[in-house]
């Protein structure tokens, strides 16, 4: 019988990525961000089916774990967009593979 000889913990870096991507409509957010929401308001109309405070609290989830940055736009009344860092961005190529993986 085989058996895994790795008995170590999860490496933190591992644990960090599943922490961001495990959180309920994560990836359905990050997906609405590569299609060009920005605004919260955008996120809403993409993303019926997530309660807008859920939403508020994944998008500051996502701002803290650096994937998206929060930008204050000067205007009247002022505009408030979040936009893909680049750690975000290389995110990118981790959910298209997955998409890949869950096509039928």
């Amino acid at each position: 019988m085989w058996r895994c000889k790795n008995t170590s913990p999860v490496p933190e870096d591992v644990r960090r990525a599943a922490g961001v991507l495990e959180r309920r409509y994560a990836v359905s957010i990050l997906y609405a961000s590569y299609q060009g929401c920005t605004r919260f308001n955008e996120f809403r109309q993409a993303l019926v089916e997530i309660p807008p405070g859920t939403l508020a609290q994944r998008l500051v989830e996502l701002e803290e774990a650096g994937v998206l940055r929060r930008e204050v736009r000067d205007a009247r009344p002022p505009r408030v967009e979040y936009v893909l860092t680049t750690d975000g961005q290389r995110l990118r190529t981790v959910l298209d593979a997955l998409v890949i993986w869950a096509r039928p």
